[in-house]
Formats: structure tokens, sequence, C-alpha cells
């Protein structure tokens, strides 16, 4: 309890007769475990303390809290606050710091864990995702996003009751559509929405179900397959690229070395974030990728410039952390990987530095393939690669074989060539 102390008097009462002062000590030791600066934590026990007033006020015990409960406490509580000061108003402190709390509650079993409040549909997803896993060998990103968008629909339709697929109708698929493009309308996300629900239905049909009324009100944006053309970086892009990571940033070695591992090998920043330490045989020159796309296992070459910066980081940059993985997190909570956002925010910022606008990390596969090409390689060398199951997936790149389409270019009419 002793960093309570540090805080104004007004806020440490609030917590200390408060029904979470049993579990203050739970929560200070989580944030100590994730090795939280002195002043972060301050700072949650500050958003803590107003939350715990905000109960005081209302009588909650602290077994009804929930996501739901915080949320009644950000959006309708916080703006119209008018608790006596000093007090915590931050709006993205207080949300971290509740979403630490009811973490913390949950592993006491203070509190229930998470569920979507239908033993129905939790079975129903739960077979769903067995279903992607083990027969289709989606990787966990697209289980994830497809489940999300499957339990939203149940939910949708069957909210508190059990599930008769029977009775979902085209109008309540269209519906449901309209429903979530009015929250995120962007050509991205309604073609992401899309397949979601077509391959659920899809699933359905394994199970006997008849979907064609359903499959038949699901449109996707207009988008004419390999319409563009990849967008690849420029030979003094990826040198001004490469000299960015200057030692001005707060962690350049590790910023090089992501960069280099999609850039040299093509990885994705999935299969980057999830690199450990016994994937990489310094004595082979290999990496062996475990987690990627359809469950394969891969072996590669480790390039000599991608294991000199890979080196360079481990030796004199990475945290020391009992984490076995390759990218570990600089800054709390510690001894935990970095994600996949954290990786496309590296590569986005690099951009930004050298005046590139675009920032998408897939960018760099694409740069990959096209140094492939310029140096005579095939497109099934590319697919290689670049791991590609289907050789209609590398397909885009003959747009860019310049070499091979001069070749077979016919001469303009007219012209003397």
């Amino acid at each position: 309890m002793k960093s309570i102390i540090t805080l104004h008097a007004t806020p440490n009462a609030w917590l200390t007769k408060s029904v979470l002062a049993p579990h203050l000590d739970a929560f200070i030791a989580y944030l100590q475990l994730g090795r939280y600066a002195a002043k972060t934590t301050r700072s949650y026990l500050g958003g803590i303390a107003h939350f715990a007033y905000w109960m005081t006020q209302n009588n909650l015990p602290v077994q009804v809290l929930d996501e739901h409960t915080v949320e009644q406490f950000l959006i309708d509580h916080l703006p119209l606050c008018d608790c006596p000061r000093p007090v915590m108003r931050a709006y993205r402190d207080l949300c971290a710091a509740l979403g630490h709390l009811l973490r913390v509650l949950r592993q006491q079993g203070v509190i229930a864990e998470l569920s979507i409040r239908n033993d129905y549909i939790a079975e129903e997803l739960q077979r769903y995702d067995q279903y992607m896993f083990m027969t289709r060998g989606l990787s966990t990103s697209t289980c994830s996003f497809r489940l999300c968008t499957a339990q939203r629909l149940l939910l949708y339709k069957f909210s508190s009751r059990a599930i008769v697929f029977e009775e979902l109708e085209p109008t309540d698929v269209r519906q449901f559509i309209a429903a979530r493009l009015q929250l995120v309308d962007t050509i991205s996300y309604a073609s992401a929405l899309a397949s979601a629900l077509r391959a659920y239905f899809r699933y359905r049909t394994t199970c006997g179900d008849s979907v064609y009324d359903l499959l038949g009100v699901i449109a996707s944006p207009a988008h004419r397959n390999l319409a563009s053309l990849p967008r690849a970086l420029k030979v003094d892009e990826v040198k001004r690229l490469l000299g960015s990571f200057t030692s001005s940033l707060p962690f350049p070695k590790r910023g090089l070395a992501i960069v280099r591992c999609l850039l040299d090998m093509g990885l994705r920043c999935c299969e980057v974030a999830q690199l450990q330490l016994a994937d990489i045989d310094w004595c082979a020159g290999t990496i062996t990728l475990r987690h990627t796309k359809s469950c394969r296992q891969d072996v590669l070459p480790l390039p000599v410039a991608t294991g000199e910066a890979l080196a360079d980081y481990v030796c004199h940059e990475r945290p020391k952390t009992t984490n076995p993985a390759v990218f570990v997190r600089c800054l709390a909570p510690h001894d935990k990987p970095i994600g996949v956002h954290a990786i496309r925010r590296v590569i986005r910022d690099a951009y930004r530095r050298i005046g590139l606008k675009h920032g998408r990390a897939h960018a760099l596969r694409h740069t990959l393939a096209c140094q492939l090409l310029n140096h005579g390689s095939s497109l099934k060398e590319v697919a290689d690669v670049l791991r590609h199951r289907s050789l209609n997936t590398t397909l885009i790149y003959a747009k860019l074989d310049n070499r091979r389409l001069i070749a077979v270019a016919l001469p303009w009419p007219g012209s003397t060539t």
C-alpha cells in the first residue's frame, strides 16, 4: 500500500474506504510485475480512486463490475463529472487503468469472466472456431475477425435465446450489414465484413443448412481483381528507409531488424511478431516459422544482412527478459512480446521519416518480389520465396516484370521499331 501514500489525501481516502480497498495490493503487484513506471502507477491509482468514489456514490458492490459498468462510468459519468478535486479525468488513462483493474479482479476470481451472455452462441462459436482452425487451417487473426463477425450477427438475431438458424432471414442479414457499415463506413471493412459473413454461411452448409437466400443479399464493394499495381519501394527509397534508423530514435536497432525481416525475407507482420529466439539457427543460418498461414511450418535461409541486424538488436538493445520472443516490449508491461500493431507502427513511422505518404508494411513484401523479378527470377521462384500456396496470388507481379513484358510487346502502329 506504499504507492497509495503518494496520492493526494482525498483520492487516497476514496480508495481506502471503498469496496476496492481489499484488492489494491493485488492491483499494485500486477503493475509492479509489468514494471510500470512509478508515475504511471500513480496515474492509474488516481483513476481507480475516481472510479471507487463513483462506485461508493452509487452503492455498487465489486461483484457487479464488468465492461458495461466501466462504460457507464466513462460515457455517462465522465462528461458531466463534478467530483471534488483533485480527480483524474483523463479518458485514455482511466480507460487503461480500469481495463487493468478488471483483469486483476478476474484473476482473483472476484468478478465473472467475460462472456457473450448466451450459452447457445458460445457453443456455436466454439464449434465454428474449431472448424476454422482444424479443418480450414486459418490464421489466428482471420479466425478472430470471423468469430467476432459471427458473434455480432448471432447476438443481433438471437441475443437471449437458442439459435434457430432457419429463422435468420435475408432481411436480418441486410439490416445487420447496414448497421455495421454505419459504424465503420470504409471499403476495406465492407469487403472484410462480406467475406466473413460468406465464410460463416458456408460453414453452416456443412451443418446441413440452406444459405443460398442469405448469400444472395451480401454484396461486396466493386473490386476488379489484379486491377492495381503492387505498391513497392524504389531503390533509393529502400536506402533511405534503412538509413532512417539512426541513434536519435529510442530503439533504432529493433526497428532496423524488423524492417530487414520484412524486406529481405518477405515475412508478414504476424510472423515477425511471433518469432522466438529458438527459431533462429545461427550456425545453419536459417529461421523456422512455426505460426504461418494455414498452420504450416517453413524453414527459410537467413540472409547475412538480416542476421547481422537481428544479432545487433539481440546483443545490444533487447531488454533483459525471460520471454522467449525475439522482439519484446521496451515499455510497460514488460516481459511480453510486441504485437502486430507495434510492428506496423514501426514501419509507418519509418515511412513518414523519409517522406512516404502510404504506410502499408505489406509494401516491403512487394518490394522483395519486384527485386527478385528484376534480377531474373521467375514467378514460381517469387511464389516460393513469398510462400504463396497458389500461383494466382503471385500473378499480380507479372505486370511489374518489365524485362519479359518488353519481349512480348507488339510494335506501336506506325512506329519504326
